[in-house]
């Protein structure tokens, strides 16, 4: 019980986080946001989703990083070679930069960053004793802990066992933050709840299920154009508040600084089905909007050894494709989600990626015509004969499947709706136990590979959910990992694309939009493709 009360006393004491939001004491300033589904983690080897992600990028620095255009940029590294075979990258690290302070380190005082820390942190990755869930990213691509070496304190070397182009990408992922091997010794499972990085921020407490606070690191190595250093942010307030319209509340009252998302509970009130904000918020609050590397989409199981299949009218092209033509994309998303987000009527690749062109490749729009033509070539005239196909979807995801499905039936294809619970639905996709299911594939990088490995004929479910296998595909695929001009990689990006978006193993719905409302006070605080959390340079107006 006393260890609690000084714990409290501490975590509420300190002057800094006594402020909510953009109000402040003195002259700090503390940056005030909900995270209502929790953090449980701070280990960035376990950095799998958006809430620990966005904790972890405020305590950690990766190699290379992702600028707001989300081209791959220099971090912890300033510059880096790559061998004429393209299977060595050698990074030299930028000198002057230090970890956190510690009580594992000598003294407390944090310890200058080596290239030894570089490929601890990557062998710890790949380690199975640490079990990371992002293990995944060097799987094929290096041989094992020996492919990452320091040649000295200040150069780091890492050893592909054959070139792929997007490992820049892969680098710049929150899973390969750099953490110092003391700290995670002395701390083991625990580092959960100790993080220690070079970030811009440092742990200060986490009361958990209650609140999170980071202090500012004040001796981050980072400066703006002017040479102020960076951040300008004397800490962030992170509350775990699971309700959203608490959390909208606090928004409206100057609590919260921002909000990710519009809840579907009151979007009608803030937003028009245009996507605008409505007359009564504007000047209030600001609505900030970007492309999001996201695509929703409907799966369609193609293996086919598969009963399910085999047994199957989807097992037929032409069915697919009457599917993808029998519904309205653009009214769905202007009724279900007020214009959050564009209609995919281009292919899986999202828009925001540079490869994504609507010109070159051509997707899927509302055409009921050409949906009965298709189905009476696959010899179901106005459905007849056509039995009746269940979708599987999640809870939050029933109004679009039911939208789809009236739709759908005025074609002659009748859709059986059954709502199961996610992890159901992750489990029988990954069993090849769903024939027809909803989906949706969120970038881990800036990269259209990121979306191409979903069909890739040699990958497993995930990613490949739909188990799509066709050598054409594959060939190309395999030729553009080794395409180190990106030009030309995006043409074969977008030859793979139009392979898929003919064959259909998907149904892509639309692309996805991240949608923030903020305070007016928040300045230099604007959303990317990657929906990052990006407060290096945030700052409040006075």
């Amino acid at each position: 019980m006393k260890a609690k009360v000084i714990f409290f006393a501490v975590f509420f004491g300190v002057i800094l986080f006594n402020s909510c939001g953009s109000r402040t004491s003195g002259n700090k300033q503390v940056f005030h946001y909900n995270e209502t589904t929790g953090i449980p983690t701070l280990d960035p080897a376990f950095a799998k989703n958006q809430a620990i992600i966005w904790a972890v990028h405020q305590l950690y620095n990766t190699l290379v990083e992702t600028n707001d255009a989300l081209k791959i940029v220099p971090s912890l590294a300033y510059r880096w070679e790559v061998s004429a075979d393209r299977k060595v990258y050698t990074f030299h690290l930028r000198p002057g930069v230090f970890f956190h302070d510690n009580d594992a380190f000598p003294g407390g005082k944090g310890r200058p960053l080596t290239a030894f820390d570089v490929a601890y942190s990557f062998s710890r990755i790949i380690d199975p004793a640490t079990a990371s869930s992002g293990a995944w990213i060097f799987n094929d691509r290096v041989k094992d802990k020996d492919s990452f070496k320091a040649l000295n304190d200040s150069t780091f070397q890492l050893t592909l066992k054959s070139p792929f182009a997007p490992i820049l990408g892969l680098l710049s992922m929150q899973y390969c933050s750099i953490v110092p091997r003391e700290v995670v010794t002395r701390y083991g499972a625990d580092f959960r709840s100790h993080p220690c990085g070079t970030g811009p921020f440092q742990f200060k407490a986490w009361e958990e299920g209650q609140a999170m606070i980071l202090q500012k690191n004040d001796h981050y190595f980072e400066h703006d154009s002017a040479g102020r250093p960076l951040p300008y942010l004397d800490g962030i307030k992170i509350t775990f508040l699971d309700s959203r319209a608490t959390e909208f509340l606090l928004f409206q009252q100057g609590e919260l600084d921002f909000i990710n998302d519009i809840d579907p509970s009151f979007k009608d009130e803030i937003l028009t089905k245009k996507g605008q904000l409505r007359q009564d918020w504007q000047g209030k609050i600001i609505l900030s909007k970007h492309s999001y590397l996201n695509t929703e989409y409907l799966g369609i199981l193609m293996d086919k050894n598969n009963p399910l299949v085999t047994g199957s009218p989807l097992r037929m092209k032409a069915v697919r494709q009457a599917i993808n033509y029998g519904f309205d994309r653009r009214k769905m998303i202007m009724y279900l989600y007020n214009s959050k987000g564009m209609p995919a009527e281009s292919g899986f690749i999202p828009a925001g990626l540079p490869s994504f062109d609507s010109s070159v490749v051509k997707g899927y729009s509302y055409n009921p015509v050409k949906a009965r033509e298709l189905l009476q070539s696959a010899g179901f005239p106005d459905g007849e004969g056509l039995p009746v196909i269940k979708l599987l979807t999640i809870p939050i995801y029933s109004d679009i499947a039911g939208f789809i499905a009236r739709q759908l039936e005025e074609v002659g294809i009748k859709i059986q709706i059954e709502v199961i619970p996610k992890s159901l639905l992750l489990e029988q996709t990954a069993k090849s136990q769903a024939l027809f299911f909803r989906g949706s594939w969120i970038a881990d990088f800036p990269e259209a590979e990121n979306y191409l490995s979903v069909f890739y004929g040699s990958n497993p479910a995930p990613p490949n959910y739909t188990r799509y296998n066709n050598p054409k595909f594959d060939a190309l695929y395999d030729q553009a990992m080794v395409t180190e001009n990106d030009s030309l990689r995006y043409k074969l990006y977008q030859q793979m694309d139009q392979l898929v978006i003919d064959d259909a193993p998907v149904v892509p719905l639309f692309y996805d939009e991240v949608v923030r409302l903020v305070q007016p006070k928040v300045k230099h605080f604007a959303p990317d493709g990657l929906n990052q959390l990006e407060l290096r340079r945030t700052y409040f107006e006075k």
